[in-house]
């Protein structure tokens, strides 16, 4: 029996969400851009100001959008203090996280992280692939709480890390070498030695992310 059409296809106030939210993440609609609610409506095929109007109220809630008083939408900024903050918590979470749940991670993936690190010019979408390189190494993590906190910073962390690609942050090179530094230790079964790898790893990219705030004047 085929699903009613309504069951298979998103609403439009998801449809709205998500597609505004993709457009966020991926910097099409840059950090302090305004937004006009009247072409996001047009944009998506004319739908109605109602969908529009709760899929831009959730991204409010998630601290994607901004509603200004008689100015109107603004895309959230990413400030210095985003950024400070947002390596203060992978700090805290994403080591403890390889150390205490590590042994929970498939080793298949790690392998195959592993044999991606080794051709570096195999790998496509840089950032996206750095992306799930660590959330396949928090994914074990089963304390909700810390689990809420990373979750909450992982939104920005994209959006900073496509502005900063532009200007050349991301050695790609320096940045596999490291992965598998962290790679070859968890395979081992050495989780300790894994997650101090790890925190090396973060550090050098906080540092790195000092470096690029000041080169864009991020925040100003």
């Amino acid at each position: 029996m085929k699903e009613p059409e309504v069951l298979m296809k998103p609403s439009l106030k998801l449809q709205a969400y998500q597609y505004l939210k993709a457009k966020i993440m991926n910097c099409e609609y840059a950090p302090n851009q305004f937004l006009n609610e009247q072409k996001l409506c047009a944009e998506m095929g004319n739908i109605s100001r109602t969908p529009m109007r709760d899929a831009l109220g959730r991204l409010e809630q998630e601290g994607l959008i901004t509603i200004l008083p008689k100015k109107g939408l603004m895309v959230s900024a990413i400030t210095a203090e985003d950024v400070r903050s947002m390596f203060e918590v992978r700090l805290l979470v994403e080591p403890y996280a390889l150390r205490v749940y590590g042994s929970a991670l498939p080793r298949q993936a790690l392998e195959e992280f592993a044999e991606l690190m080794s051709s570096p010019e195999k790998i496509g979408d840089f950032c996206e692939t750095d992306d799930a390189f660590h959330a396949l190494l928090v994914s074990g993590l089963e304390n909700k709480y810390l689990r809420s906190a990373y979750d909450c910073i992982t939104g920005q962390n994209t959006r900073f890390r496509i502005l900063t690609g532009r200007v050349g942050m991301i050695g790609q090179a320096d940045t596999c070498e490291e992965h598998l530094e962290i790679l070859e230790a968890a395979l081992a079964g050495q989780w300790n030695e894994a997650a101090d790898a790890l925190t090396r790893h973060l550090e050098r990219a906080r540092d790195k992310a000092e470096d690029v705030i000041h080169q864009i004047h991020l925040g100003e």
